[in-house]
Order: structure tokens, then C-alpha cells, then sequence
């Protein structure tokens, strides 16, 4: 109930910015509209609909890493939280507090950008549903990578991290825009190691029914997103701990 208490009142403080809010949902349906039109005008298979948007979802999602970690930075630099500290609420309490509202959020996000890929010609089956799932993980882990930064860093600097740096690194190792194995040698690796490919592979294999190809790539997810998460708990933890002393 403490968590759940807390995390109403996240969910009003993200509805208090509407206008990131309306970037966040808009800025990836604006990518899919664009590259829809290129693929009607210049047919490329990465830009068949079924292909590109679960990766415009994944992409999409990394805006969710913006939304908590300034939540959880702009706490920080207020009293809010000190007054919070001296509540029978632990880190744990506090890390899913942030959590819960987010993931609500990211699927109205998600489930926005399949409207709109229906509109551009996707087909509705069974297998949208699965893709949702997926997506659930993927969610968690964006979350978690806002969280441990916004328990870090001060909210100028989670909007660097989280704002520009990390929506590049999804752009650019995710395979979105393009394949990754005709680039190959070490970008292919590195991109391979980390986990956003993994995750637009295992989307793509959930919308096209291949659902024994999901879990080799979703454990990936899954790994970064326990370990990131358990990071954010500690990391939030000693700040506590700082803070009180």
C-alpha cells in the first residue's frame, strides 16, 4: 500500500508535463510516418511495416528512460524526498514507486505506435497481443536505466544521459535503421552485447509469430534489466543513507 501510495502520486507528478509527455508519443510516430513514406517511394525490406515498428516501439521506449530518471532527479533536488526519508518506505519501496506509473505509460506508448502502424498497412493478429508482452521486459529495462540515472545525477544531467546519449546509442545499436551485419566487425559486436538489438529481434520475433526466437534474445533484456534494477535500488539506497546522515 506504500508503494502503491507513491506511486499515485508519481503518476500525477508525469502528468503534470503534458508537452514531454506529447514528445515522447510523437516524436517516434513522426520517425515511422517518414520512413513508411521513404519505403512506398523506395521499397527497402527494413522498412516494411511488420520490420520497422517494433523497432520505432523500442525506440520509442527509450524515451521512457527520460521520464523516470528526471522524475527520480528533480525529487532529489527538492525536500520532497528528505521529508519521505524519515517514512517506514525503503529503496525498494522507492524504486517501485517510480516504476509502477511508468509502465502504464509504456504501453499507451506502445500501443499508440501499432494503431498508427495499422493505419500504414499491418495486418491485426494474435501475435500484436504477444508483441506487447515483450514489451513488458523491454519496459522494465528502460525504466531501471532512468532510474539508476536519476539516482546518480542531478536532473540537467539525466537529460543528457537520458535525453541525447542513450536515444543515439538505441538509434544507432538497436538495427532499426539499418542492418547490422552489413556493417559487421567490432559495431556488430559491441551492438550484440548490448541489449536494445536484442530487443527490437525479440519484437520482431513475437509480431511474426517466430515465438521460439523471442527468449534467446529476451533473456538478454531480461539480465540487463535485473541487474540495472538492482543497481538502481543500491545506488538509490546510499543516497538515502547519505542524505539522512
Amino acid at each position: 500500500m506504500k508503494t502503491l501510495a507513491f506511486g499515485s502520486r508519481n503518476t500525477k507528478e508525469i502528468l503534470r508535463d503534458p508537452l514531454n509527455l506529447a514528445f515522447g508519443i510523437g516524436f517516434p510516430l513522426a520517425i515511422l510516418f517518414l520512413l513508411s513514406a521513404i519505403q512506398s517511394n523506395v521499397p527497402v525490406s527494413l522498412f516494411e511495416i511488420e520490420n520497422l515498428v517494433p523497432g520505432i516501439a523500442v525506440f520509442g521506449l527509450s524515451f521512457i528512460s527520460l521520464f523516470s530518471g528526471m522524475l527520480i532527479a528533480k525529487d532529489r533536488s527538492t525536500s520532497f524526498l528528505m521529508r519521505l526519508f524519515s517514512s517506514p518506505l525503503t529503496a525498494t519501496n522507492f524504486i517501485l514507486g517510480y516504476t509502477l506509473p511508468l509502465l502504464p505509460l509504456a504501453l499507451i506508448q506502445s500501443v499508440i505506435c501499432f494503431i498508427a502502424a495499422f493505419f500504414l498497412g499491418l495486418s491485426f493478429s494474435v501475435n500484436v497481443l504477444m508483441v506487447f508482452v515483450v514489451l513488458i521486459p523491454i519496459s522494465i529495462l528502460f525504466i531501471a536505466i532512468g532510474l539508476l540515472a536519476g539516482s546518480l545525477l542531478t536532473d540537467k544531467q539525466v537529460g543528457g544521459i537520458c535525453g541525447a546519449l542513450l536515444t543515439n546509442l538505441v538509434a544507432w545499436f538497436s538495427g532499426t535503421w539499418f542492418d547490422l551485419n552489413l556493417i559487421g566487425g567490432g559495431f556488430a559486436k559491441v551492438a550484440y552485447t548490448l541489449p536494445f538489438v536484442h530487443a527490437v529481434e525479440a519484437s520482431k520475433a513475437a509480431l511474426t509469430g517466430h515465438y521460439e526466437g523471442i527468449f534467446p534474445h529476451l533473456w538478454w533484456v531480461i539480465s540487463y534489466a535485473t541487474v540495472i534494477l538492482i543497481l538502481a535500488v543500491l545506488a538509490f539506497s546510499k543516497k538515502m543513507k547519505g542524505d539522512i546522515s
